[in-house]
């Protein structure tokens, strides 16, 4: 017993290692970065240690307008993204015609490069001196003023934002979601019909539970990564966000290490241990109401 536990050690090394050198050691660097105060990054020095980083970023008014806009991110996007796909996917699991064109139309989005995409938007979207775009001129066949989405007020800059996210992220979701329906025995719906159970019965009663596994996993993972958008947000409104306000949590630490503000790796890091703080408590709550709702079958 002794020696397969070695064994199995061995084969776990160089995982172990790989993680300790690029996640393990990384993390406590930027969380110890955090407490030194007037880091210098050329003379490897500081004034001293203490809270005020933090106390700086938490005051800082760039870094609040990016955690509103990464909230409202999270909130509109991660819910909005898993009901489509999971509509879609029942959509594309009950036809039989064209089902292999149909998934691949909706999966094309995610190899796309996100930056080409985000050009494509921004075409759609934003006002020139020549044209309103293609969108205002849709609107305006409804009798509707034409918007500014790229440069105009606020929500519609996050609007275009939320709707660009939810475009990107939705075919991942879409193929998960897709495997997950596959996968469910098929006699289950079989004798449902027999007893003359309604469709929407056996959508709550059957379908759901039985992916319910899928759905929180790309509920936690859908969480994670709009809490570290930032590409989505550089692809429509360039690489000024502060400017646009339409900066992310992700976006500030950038900002700060490398952006017009940047040098300052203390804020920068005190920035991503907040946010790496508030990804771990939103994936742990989630963590512990799943468990009551989430069905798993031998």
């Amino acid at each position: 017993m002794e020696k397969q536990n070695l064994k199995a050690w061995l084969y776990l090394l160089p995982a172990i290692l790989f993680l300790g050198c690029f996640l393990v050691y990384p993390l406590i660097d930027v969380f110890i970065y955090s407490f030194e105060e007037s880091y210098n990054f050329a003379s490897q020095t500081s004034s001293g240690v203490g809270t005020y980083n933090y106390s700086y970023v938490l005051r800082d008014p760039y870094f609040l307008q990016a955690v509103k806009n990464t909230f409202l991110l999270v909130v509109i996007t991660v819910p909005l993204s898993t009901g489509l796909a999971l509509l879609i996917s029942v959509g594309l699991s009950s036809i039989t015609a064209l089902k292999n064109l149909f998934q691949t139309v909706f999966f094309l989005p995610y190899v796309t490069n996100t930056l080409a995409v985000g050009l494509v938007f921004m075409i759609l979207f934003k006002r020139t001196p020549y044209t309103d775009g293609f969108i205002n001129l849709l609107l305006g066949w409804f009798g509707a003023s034409p918007v500014d989405f790229i440069d105009g007020p606020y929500w519609a800059k996050m609007f275009v934002l939320c709707l660009y996210t939810v475009w990107v992220v939705m075919p991942f979701k879409i193929l998960i979601l897709t495997s997950a329906l596959a996968s469910v025995n098929r006699s289950l719906y079989n004798a449902a019909r027999v007893d003359g159970t309604p469709p929407l019965r056996i959508f709550f009663r059957i379908t759901l539970p039985m992916i319910s596994p899928t759905l929180v996993y790309l509920i936690i993972t859908g969480f994670i990564g709009a809490f570290k958008a930032y590409s989505d947000a550089v692809a429509l409104f360039g690489a000024n966000l502060n400017a646009a306000g339409m900066n992310t949590i992700v976006g500030y630490v950038y900002d700060m290490l490398y952006g017009s503000s940047g040098g300052y790796p203390s804020y920068a890091s005190a920035a991503a241990i907040l946010l790496f703080a508030i990804v771990f408590t939103i994936t742990c709550i989630n963590l512990l109401v799943s468990r009551k709702h989430v069905y798993y079958f031998s």
